[in-house]
């Protein structure tokens, strides 16, 4: 089930999004995505719009949106390849005409997803964080 995200929620949105992170982006050292818990927490999360996805009393993934940027869409890995990513970007372009992301140009898996997703090359640029290439994607109701 898809729900909205509730402050209660954060602890598990916070360790999916740190497993997921590391996982997906093993050219980037863990200790970025451990420097950067404190701003998910405190900044970027209560700033977005995001929801979670539950499965048997367990949260599985959350979205979160910021106007029309996929802010963030992370499955825990041992949840990954369950359909829980594509119902969340369900849900997300349910709530929204037009979506556009960042994605590190290394990250082959979730290029591959938000492709078959119908989201679009746009145009590549450095991620001012990390200083790795990102593609930035976009996708438009039909």
């Amino acid at each position: 089930m898809i729900k909205p995200y509730k402050s209660s929620d954060i602890d598990s949105i916070l360790n999916i999004w740190l497993d997921a992170s590391i996982e997906s982006h093993s050219f980037i050292d863990r200790s970025f995505w451990e420097s950067k818990m404190s701003d998910m927490r405190d900044i970027y999360i209560p700033q977005s719009e995001t929801y979670i996805y539950t499965s048997a009393d367990e949260t599985v993934g959350f979205i979160s949106l910021y106007e029309n940027t996929l802010a963030a869409l992370f499955v825990s890995p041992k949840h990954q390849g369950n359909g829980f990513g594509t119902k969340l970007l369900d849900k997300a372009k349910s709530l929204r005409n037009s979506l556009q992301l960042a994605v590190y140009k290394d990250n082959l898996k979730s290029i591959a997803f938000y492709t078959h997703s119908h989201f679009q090359y746009s145009y590549e640029q450095t991620d001012t964080h990390t200083g790795f290439p990102e593609v930035i994607m976009s996708w438009q109701k039909q």
